[in-house]
């Protein structure tokens, strides 16, 4: 009984998980980048400041990266920070409390861009993220060839927090 118990009170709580609460909501995601001449790790912030708007941070740093023309990248051409817009729309289209959509856009060091991601909250503080972007605008780097580093169409997954 005490099982049963346990299984109803986890699946309400799960069924119950609230995923995008709008103004002042907080979420951190952390996760793998996945990119073509590199991956690597990622993170963002993201604040809600209306019913369907968020903005935010989100920072990529690339571990594995080959080697252009016999040169590797400084930590500098590795690394890119970016203030992020999303609109959080789930809500809009009817989708259930427990999966968001959000393309957005980011301005880094590095480029200008577009994300889409989705998230899906398994309890009121912990989910999975998924997440594309890609540049619109790049920036030119010291060396010819690193600006793929940056400047490419990437994916990350990982986990989301509610804070």
């Amino acid at each position: 009984m005490k099982k049963i118990l346990l299984l109803v009170v986890l699946f309400t709580s799960i069924a119950n998980a609230q995923i995008f609460t709008g103004k002042g909501d907080l979420k951190l995601h952390l996760g793998a980048n996945i990119q073509d001449q590199g991956s690597g790790v990622t993170g963002s912030l993201d604040y809600g400041i209306g019913t369907n708007m968020s903005v935010g941070f989100s920072s990529i740093y690339l571990l594995g990266v080959r080697d252009i023309a016999g040169d590797k990248p400084n930590v500098d051409e590795r690394f890119d920070l970016r203030a992020r817009f999303n609109a959080n729309i789930a809500d809009v289209f009817g989708i259930e409390d427990k999966f968001d959509v959000y393309p957005g856009l980011n301005i880094g060091l590095k480029n200008f861009g577009a994300h889409m991601g989705a998230r899906y909250y398994f309890t009121d503080g912990f989910g999975v993220y998924s997440e594309i972007q890609f540049p619109i605008a790049q920036y030119k780097p010291r060396v010819e060839g690193f600006e793929k580093y940056n400047n490419q169409f990437n994916l990350s997954i990982g986990a989301s927090f509610n804070l």
